[in-house]
């Protein structure tokens, strides 16, 4: 992974093993995901070796991490780990993103999907967070023009047929993949309809519009966050 995003999503539905908040975890560039179950109480240091199992070991160390101003992100702990690693610590801010709005998009999407999800599956939704994360991985992202997975290794995800498009299937199979294809199909469902829920949210400001090196443009920054928000000396103050 070159750069990832972290995001935490908390006060979900406790499961039995007690968990009740998802990492999100998304590389820039090829836009795969982690979804990791983890506790709201849990400190840096098991989400640290939480990072390392599931993250580094996988795809290395990342040149930069870009999360919000979340307390673990901006502890010491994980800011001294991050510095002996070599990763950039980039922190995202309302006014001040490092985002892209294609890469907040998606976020969005992942959010409204795993919320979905999680009013599914009730308090179970921890066991079946991994189809969430092959869900996402194996569904087509039009940004880069193929599945996350495709993007990040390679070649295209072995996976039964009946798995890669949404619809009835007519399978005659052991009760547990007969079950893991049901949750699939409305995992896809979930994702499907989150992205177009996000797209049609898009779309609204949506303008055709190109420019060209040295074309001059109007830049609107609104009075209250250029004025209350930063006060006089704010960054795009009037």
């Amino acid at each position: 992974m070159g750069t990832n995003f972290n995001e935490f999503y908390y006060k979900l539905p406790k499961t039995s093993s007690g968990y009740d908040t998802i990492w999100v975890i998304v590389d820039r560039l090829t836009k795969s995901a982690h979804f990791l179950s983890i506790k709201e109480t849990d400190k840096m240091e098991r989400l640290a070796k939480v990072y390392i199992k599931e993250v580094v070991s996988r795809h290395g160390v990342p040149i930069s991490i870009i999360s919000d101003r979340d307390s673990r992100f901006t502890s010491r702990f994980w800011q001294m780990l991050q510095g002996a690693l070599g990763t950039r610590l980039d922190m995202n801010t309302t006014y001040h993103p490092q985002t892209d709005g294609q890469s907040e998009r998606t976020i969005q999407t992942l959010e409204d999907m795993l919320r979905s999800c999680v009013i599914d599956f009730g308090n179970s939704w921890d066991t079946h967070l991994p189809l969430c994360e092959f869900s996402y991985n194996n569904s087509y992202h039009s940004s880069i023009k193929v599945a996350p997975f495709e993007a990040l290794y390679g070649p295209k995800c072995r996976s039964p047929i009946c798995w890669i498009e949404v619809g009835e299937s007519q399978l005659t199979s052991p009760e547990l993949i007969q079950e893991t294809s049901d949750k699939i199909f409305k995992i896809k469902d979930r994702l499907q309809a989150a992205c177009d829920r996000q797209k049609s949210y898009a779309d609204v400001r949506r303008k055709p519009m190109e420019f060209q090196v040295g074309d001059k443009v109007m830049l609107k920054v609104s009075p209250w966050k250029g004025t209350i928000r930063f006060g006089k000396q704010g960054k795009l103050s009037p």
